[in-house]
């Protein structure tokens, strides 16, 4: 790899006391430990600076004709490592949002749960209900039929407010008005002829005495 300004006695690599394969930083220090050991004697100082001249030229030439000494073929192997990027910030976690469920907050898979309703769901149906019931024990004149629709809303409204589904809160509604049709109709029919005289309240009053029951229970417990 040494050209021929590398041998004989005035090899400048020899003046400078380096290797041909050094550094260009090895380079420079060589010369400014050179100049500084011979002082101020110019014929000293003026090889010195010769030889570094030297040593620059052969470099050069060595590039022009693709020779690549082991320093720089080490210098270039690393430029080409790829460059370690710093790691990214990790993103903060985010919270969990409860996914919104459809349709209101009841049961699984469509099906009612049967709980006791509390705080309003349980005063509301208790205080309408109860008026009706009133209403229709002590009343005798009132259309039960008006009795058993006001029951029916009352029931709806409670059931919507649990559910929070309408149509279901309908259908439970009218299942429960139905059960207490039907209920009502069999324990009178069961009752002797003598019913009006046996109890002191009239055949309507217990029907719709019955269907405001039934639908009482169904406000206060399908959830």
């Amino acid at each position: 790899m040494a050209t021929a300004m590398t041998e004989g006695p005035s090899d400048p690599y020899s003046l400078l006391g380096i290797a041909p394969q050094s550094s260009f930083e090895d380079v420079q220090a060589a010369r400014q430990a050179k100049l500084e050991a011979v002082g101020d004697d110019p014929l000293a100082r003026s090889r010195v600076e010769t030889a570094y001249d030297a040593v620059l030229m052969d470099r050069l030439k060595e590039r022009q004709q693709g020779r690549v000494s082991s320093a720089a073929r080490s210098a270039s192997q690393k430029e080409t490592l790829p460059v370690p990027r710093p790691p990214l910030a990790q993103l903060p976690n985010l919270p969990s949002l409860p996914l919104p469920r459809l349709g209101g907050g009841s049961s699984a898979a469509g099906r009612p749960s049967l709980s006791l309703a509390t705080g309003r769901e349980r005063l509301f149906p208790l205080i309408s209900h109860g008026i009706l019931l009133v209403t229709a024990l002590a009343f005798p004149a009132t259309a039960p039929d008006a009795l058993l629709a006001l029951a029916t809303l009352t029931t709806l409204v409670n059931l919507q407010r649990r559910t929070g589904r309408f149509w279901r809160s309908v259908g439970f509604t009218l299942l429960l008005l139905a059960l207490g049709l039907a209920l009502s109709q069999v324990l009178v029919a069961a009752l002797p002829a003598a019913f009006p005289q046996s109890l002191p309240i009239q055949p309507y009053q217990a029907q719709a005495t019955i269907g405001i029951l039934l639908l009482l229970a169904g406000a206060l417990f399908i959830g």
